[in-house]
């Protein structure tokens, strides 16, 4: 056993450096696209990110960063903390395989003996090094994102709980599920995903105490897991957060204490009184109720890094997140109220009639200090003949199209006819049919204003099962799956031009063309692409094959990994709920899922290894290794085809992006730009290498909100504040959509509409149908005065231009109301000196101002 362990232990390490080099030399050297750009800036400042933060991994982002020689290898640090990261995660992947396949190899009392090590040590490297190279997880593990951080917790609490199992029978053995509850309460600060290993947890409790398992045993294991799922996740997760934040309603409006006083006398009380429960429930010997006092209290514990959001979000940094500096701001950022809400098992579908709007109430502070409540729109309300159950298609922004594409059901046949309505026949005679597609029923539906019932088209619930299986299963997960294990035909997304959208590529040839067409004349971007790769079926038949294996050697454990597999994989389907047309591929949520197929990859091994022992007639070392030998073929076609499309260590084009524009732009200038990609790079470049500090970045897909509005109006780096002048009353919750009333038939200069907005006179005010008055716009004509000497000045306009320019810019909103990012556009036009140039680096921003 000794000599087990030892080799376990070594061949374990030397895996774990093998994954170690490989990320190192692939990882990018600078910030990737999408989130990255902003968690490395965020972590080199200790600055707030996007909902629903990360603060654990910014600590420790910012502990790599410190490390750096110069700001040129901030990224790098952060990269290389994430490549580290996910091949610890492959170290204890392959301690949890060897786990697995020593229980199967040693039941019944059996000893393990050479051979049988030597098969153990290689499932565990054939199951590790295969994740190690799959193409999700390599494509997280190299970049500054947080799910190689989240893969690595995933892994340490599996192989805890298996260190548990190993010890349950000692005294101080429950340390071990203390410990895991303090990680959990850790990558709580990473994020989430990692909770979905409770299940699982859970039934290796549930296998370890019990010797006969009994369906009601399963159920209620069942129903354990689901209530601790829900009393993390939305109970200690977002109400601990609103519990405080309600003491500290009555600390700081009553009491006239600081703002945040409530909350920290909150978190003292709670961590007293558990702590206090810990000690007493110790001293009576109540073992059950002490291990669930002792681990809530060290989930909150690890839950507690979200301090750090709150204490750098009052510094009020350049990047400042939903400002989070009170528990109310904090609670909305955690439960990501920007992103709205959808539904799971019961709701309304896209094309539902509204009957009326929701309402909740928020409290923020008011420039006084206190909190203000306010009752905003949070979503609509609907008949209930339009309800139903399991509503897959319920995005009202998509269109009926892309739904339909994805869901309806060919259901009849008709004939192509000509003009005289003869049906038209091809060369053989035979008439040519064309299949209509049905999609949904239409019902009329009466919403009582007196007029005509609507005709509603609404889906069935079998086209919301048919979406379900075709596009959120099987393209959204099972095609990621399949990319991973058998193969990929390219790395581009569906576009007009070329008909593909990135399918899976096994590599044999009569396969692929039964499925995707010839692969003989494809185009040069699709034939050539770095992202092709053909596994041949082998990863997913040595998964298949380990999965059958288990089921029959270890059919407990086998329920394990099962959950493991579900739970992270088709579970998240259910629960995420997508909308067609995604902006990027989301097979980096699917990680965990993947984890688990390379367990049954490694004990794979196993199948080949008895196998060979089956086929020879003899036992010993050779069959053990003559299988690792075998099965290692799979790891290596994942490393050699991957290698290629998985190397970035010479990519910088996220950073080049941000770069290029900030040295583009004219001095202390405002750009204005939309989205993620089109505003991370440029921070990042400002943050980390400080590139052009007096250029100021306003994201005019956050411009909607009040915190955005506030931390516009605030100097950042050497770049002034936006001149806003509108008071925080006329756009904190309110005005989210301004009325456009045409009583004035001349052109109101920009300066006289901004006035006439936070004008307080009630003849300035539009009264609704209710009798409560709003503001408006007396006007859609616009006049911008232009200032010469100072837009020449500037640099806006060469001196040699001076008599091409007119004294007055003209501008016409062809809309009958603006949303509140226009209304704040058009105040920063209003009190616009040409002293600051304001570039654009999207088209469509212009348009939306007419």
């Amino acid at each position: 056993m000794n000599s087990y362990k030892r080799w376990n232990n070594i061949v374990g390490w030397i895996v774990f450096a093998i994954a170690a080099m490989t990320y190192l030399l692939t990882m990018e050297p600078s910030s990737s696209l999408w989130d990255c750009s902003e968690f490395i800036a965020t972590s080199y400042k200790l600055e707030v990110g996007h909902p629903p933060g990360a603060p654990l991994f910014m600590l420790l982002a910012r502990l790599a960063t410190i490390l750096a020689p110069s700001t040129y290898y901030v990224p790098h640090m952060v990269n290389a903390m994430n490549c580290l990261a996910s091949a610890f995660c492959i170290l204890f992947l392959f301690w949890t395989i060897t786990h697995l396949a020593r229980r199967i190899l040693t039941r019944q009392g059996a000893e393990l003996t050479k051979a049988n090590i030597v098969a153990v040590l290689g499932t565990g490297a054939v199951g590790a090094l295969a994740y190690t190279f799959t193409d999700t997880f390599w494509f997280s593990a190299i970049e500054g994102e947080v799910y190689a951080l989240s893969s690595m917790f995933t892994a340490l609490v599996v192989w805890l709980m298996l260190k548990w199992e190993e010890q349950a029978d000692q005294p101080h053995s429950m340390r071990w599920i203390v410990l895991i509850a303090y990680l959990m309460g850790l990558s709580i600060g990473v994020h989430i995903l990692n909770l979905l290993t409770v299940p699982a947890l859970v039934f290796i409790y549930y296998f370890r105490k019990t010797q006969r398992i009994t369906f009601k045993g399963i159920a209620v294991s069942t129903l354990i897991s689901g209530a601790i799922l829900v009393f993390i996740n939305s109970i200690i997760i977002p109400h601990t957060v609103y519990i405080g934040a309600l003491f500290d309603l009555f600390f700081v409006n009553s009491l006239g204490l600081p703002v945040n006083s409530g909350l920290v006398f909150f978190v003292v009380a709670l961590l007293g009184a558990l702590g206090m429960g810990v000690y007493f429930t110790h001293k009576k010997g109540r073992t059950v109720l002490n291990l669930v006092l002792l681990s809530t209290l060290m989930i909150l514990i690890g839950y507690s890094s979200y301090a750090s959001v709150t204490i750098r979000a009052a510094a009020n940094p350049p990047m400042n997140s939903n400002n989070p500096s009170n528990p109310f701001a904090l609670y909305s950022l955690l439960n990501r109220d920007q992103y709205g809400d959808k539904p799971l098992l019961y709701g309304p579908q896209f094309s539902a009639p509204t009957s009326g709007y929701k309402y909740k109430d928020v409290r923020y502070l008011d420039d006084d200090g206190k909190y203000k409540t306010v009752s905003i729109i949070s979503g609509y309300e609907h008949p209930d003949e339009f309800m139903h159950l399991f509503p897959r298609m319920w995005n009202y922004a998509a269109s009926k199209e892309s739904y339909k594409s994805w869901s309806a059901y060919r259901t009849r046949t008709d004939y192509e006819r000509d003009e005289n309505g003869e049906i038209v026949r091809d060369a053989q005679g035979r008439p040519n049919k064309i299949e209509v597609l049905d999609f949904g029923r239409r019902t009329l539906w009466d919403d009582g204003s007196g007029y005509e019932p609507l005709v509603i088209v609404e889906p069935t619930f079998r086209e919301n099962l048919n979406y379900f299986f075709t596009y959120q299963l099987n393209h959204m997960y099972w095609r990621y799956f399949l990319w991973n294990f058998v193969g990929r035909q390219s790395d581009i997304q569906p576009t007009d031009a070329i008909i593909t959208d990135g399918n899976w590529l096994s590599g044999i040839k009569w396969i692929d063309e039964l499925y995707l067409g010839p692969q003989d004349n494809l185009p040069d971007e699709i034939a050539n692409n770095k992202g092709r790769n053909t596994y041949y079926f082998l990863p997913f038949l040595l998964g298949l094959i380990g999965l059958i294996y288990q089921l029959n050697r270890d059919p407990r454990n086998f329920s394990i990994v099962m959950w493991l597999f579900v739970m992270m994989g088709i579970a998240l389907v259910v629960y995420f709920n997508t909308s067609p047309n995604e902006p990027r591929e989301r097979d980096y949520v699917y990680a965990g899922s993947f984890y688990a197929f390379c367990i049954w990859i490694g004990l794979g091994v196993l199948a080949v290894c008895d196998l060979i022992v089956w086929a020879t007639r003899r036992k010993g070392l050779m069959a053990p290794i003559a299988a690792t030998v075998v099965c290692m073929v799979v790891p290596g076609i994942l490393a050699a085809q991957n290698w290629d499309d998985h190397d970035r260590s010479h990519r910088t084009m996220a950073r080049d992006i941000g770069w290029n524009y900030l040295q583009s732009v004219l001095p202390n200038a405002i750009v204005i730009n939309y989205g993620d990609n089109d505003t991370f790079p440029l921070w990042f470049n400002q943050e980390v290498d400080g590139v052009r500090p007096d250029v100021r970045i306003m994201n005019t897909s956050y411009l909607g909100a009040e915190w955005y509005i506030d931390e516009l109006k605030t100097k950042a780096n050497d770049a002034p504040g936006i001149p806003f002048t509108l008071p925080r009353s006329k756009y904190t919750y309110t005005n989210d959509m301004l009325p456009i009333e045409n009583i004035v038939d001349r052109p109101l200069e920009l300066k006289e509409a901004i006035d006439f907005i936070r004008n307080e006179d009630p003849r300035t005010k539009l009264v609704l149908s209710n009798g409560s008055k709003i503001d408006y716009l007396p006007s859609n004509r616009f006049a911008l005065p232009v200032n010469k000497d100072n837009a020449i000045a500037s640099g806006i306009v060469k001196e040699a231009d001076r008599d091409l320019m007119v004294d007055t810019i003209y501008m016409e909103l062809p809309k009958r109301a603006i949303d509140k990012s226009e209304m704040m556009l058009l105040d920063m036009l209003a009190h616009f000196d040409w002293k600051r140039p304001i570039h654009f680096t999207q088209v469509y921003t212009l348009q939306s101002l007419g």
